[in-house]
């Protein structure tokens, strides 16, 4: 019996230690599968934010595409809201724009009147990030309403810039391609909603010819927190293309995206600086200097903001060193620009700017062998109201008055409405 009550109690012993181990097996693999289940759960939950971050950032079956929003706060080395658009973009891939169209009633003693109404341009920018530090930026112009088959007139279709940036550091960075002349204040930041006018200053199409868009090479970035520069070498004006053109001799002698003929222009080479300043609150002023082989041209520009007070201004003055008999030898001229929110007397956060602005372009002030012609002088006011930040309507009135010999001080009046937007 003591045998047999042995033998039983080692295999009550035995049965209990292989439970005791098997339980421990089940409770091991319980905790495995609660923790691939955790894991599981949380790569489910990546994939849901995943799937959720490409809807926002791309489209919304009911709200339509969805993409980084403009900030008009922002500005990227000097360009406008719209067009540094991508440096604070989310997504990889940008796309925003502006766009305007124009009414104009024109009106000249002695001559007819006249009155147009004008889709003058619709501009998409496209961004695409390669990285955070390179990044792609284009600029596409309809301008006119674009191309009709068949028809003559100025529309066009063109690329107003394209570059890569490498963006190094704060102090220093690279741009590379076809890009924005960074002279002046329109050039770069040349949206409907960042003037009052309705047509962009003459000192910004005669004199510094915007929209000027050269291929180079450009560094940039800032010497202190409130000083910032420009530094580049660019293509060069084809002064060839501009002879003969009278006061838009140098808006001719664009050559922008397009190639130079080779059988009558030759690429010439020039240099740009530019520096700007704004360590005293609210304003921004700088200089800038364009030299290539035959011609100088430099500017002094500025932009005061106040709480509901605005001020701006551009002077610039262009001389020649080669010159033939008849040929402009020097242009100047500039502007400045005052305004008042009105709506800022009332609860209203709609902005409605009044402002008046007078100008005085002489793009043939001096001519070789000659006299030089007259200066065109305008005094603009009007008045802009913003629906929205991105929104402007815009309504202004012009008077000219052409003080060349050949005018005998001709006046045209111009009364002109807009719309416009950057998005």
């Amino acid at each position: 019996m003591g045998i047999l009550k042995n033998k039983f109690t080692l295999s009550i012993a035995t049965v209990l230690t292989l439970a005791t181990y098997a339980n421990a097996d089940v409770a091991s693999d319980i905790a495995e599968l609660k923790k691939q289940i955790d894991l599981l759960q949380k790569q489910v939950q990546n994939q849901e934010e995943q799937t959720q971050f490409l809807i926002d950032e791309t489209s919304d079956l009911q709200t339509g595409f969805n993409y980084t929003k403009v900030d008009i706060t922002k500005s990227h080395s000097g360009m406008g809201a719209a067009a540094s658009k991508i440096y604070y973009s989310k997504s990889p891939l940008s796309i925003g724009g502006y766009g305007k169209i124009d009414y104009y009633h024109k009106s000249k003693e002695g001559t007819r009147n006249a009155d147009n109404i004008d889709v003058y341009r619709f501009i998409p920018f496209i961004g695409y990030k390669f990285t955070d530090d390179i990044i792609l930026n284009v600029e596409l112009e309809f301008e006119h309403g674009g191309i009709q088959e068949g028809a003559s007139g100025d529309g066009y279709v063109i690329i107003e810039f394209m570059y890569l940036d490498f963006l190094i550091n704060e102090n220093f960075n690279l741009r590379v391609g076809n890009m924005l002349m960074p002279i002046g204040l329109i050039n770069e930041k040349h949206e409907p909603t960042l003037f009052t006018t309705v047509q962009r200053p003459n000192t910004a199409k005669k004199l510094i010819p915007s929209t000027w868009h050269p291929n180079g090479i450009l560094a940039y970035g800032q010497i202190t927190d409130d000083l910032s520069y420009h530094v580049g070498a660019f293509s060069a004006l084809q002064l060839s293309r501009g002879l003969g053109q009278g006061d838009n001799w140098i808006r001719k002698s664009r050559l922008g995206s397009f190639r130079a003929n080779e059988s009558t222009e030759r690429l010439g080479l020039a240099v740009l600086t530019r520096i700007d300043y704004t360590g005293i609150n609210g304003l921004f002023v700088g200089a800038s200097a364009y030299i290539d082989s035959s011609l100088t041209m430099a500017d002094i520009h500025f932009d005061y903001n106040l709480n509901a007070f605005r001020a701006y201004g551009v002077y610039t003055q262009t001389d020649r060193s080669k010159t033939v008999i008849g040929e402009p030898e020097k242009a100047t001229g500039g502007f400045i620009n005052l305004g008042y929110n009105i709506s800022s007397l009332t609860k209203s956060q709609n902005k409605m700017p009044i402002f008046v602005q007078y100008e005085s372009v002489s793009a043939q002030d001096k001519i070789t062998g000659g006299t030089g012609v007259g200066s065109t002088d305008s005094i603009t006011f009007g008045i802009n109201y913003f629906p929205h930040e991105q929104v402007v309507l815009k309504a202004d009135y012009a008077m000219h008055k052409d003080n060349s010999e050949a005018s005998y001080e001709d006046e045209t009046n111009i009364f002109s409405l807009s719309m416009g937007f950057i998005f």
